[in-house]
């Protein structure tokens, strides 16, 4: 049996930018997609903090250390700059596997970026 379970996710960023009229997705800074293995054109879920918004969408590479985190295309429509926003991604593997699967999640600051070690 295969199940999906969560396997990243980037915790409380703030959307720095909407473009309604670009094609679509998610815009994420590069260093905030290599922190939890994130890969371009990755589906993911962005949970609006804001207003209960949910929506599935992939992602794009995203200026490395800008912060970024764009609503591009339809998703502009459901998250405005300044709103908070969760980034989760799933997989699927067998239950045994699972079952011991530790996902990457990440904590950004207040300018969406990595707290430096």
């Amino acid at each position: 049996m295969q199940i999906e379970v969560l396997k990243s996710k980037i915790h409380r960023v703030k959307v720095t930018e909407a473009d309604l009229h670009y094609i679509g997705s998610i815009t994420i800074d590069e260093d905030l997609m290599d922190s939890v293995g994130i890969i371009e054109n990755e589906k993911v879920h962005v949970v609006n903090l804001d207003n209960g918004e949910r929506l599935v969408t992939y992602v794009i590479k995203g200026e490395r250390g800008s912060g970024m985190i764009g609503m591009n295309g339809p998703a502009a429509r459901r998250a405005l700059v300044g709103d908070t926003v969760i980034v989760l991604s799933y997989a699927m593997m067998p239950l045994e596997e699972a079952k011991k699967y530790k996902p990457h999640i990440v904590f950004p600051g207040e300018d969406n970026r990595l707290p430096r070690e």
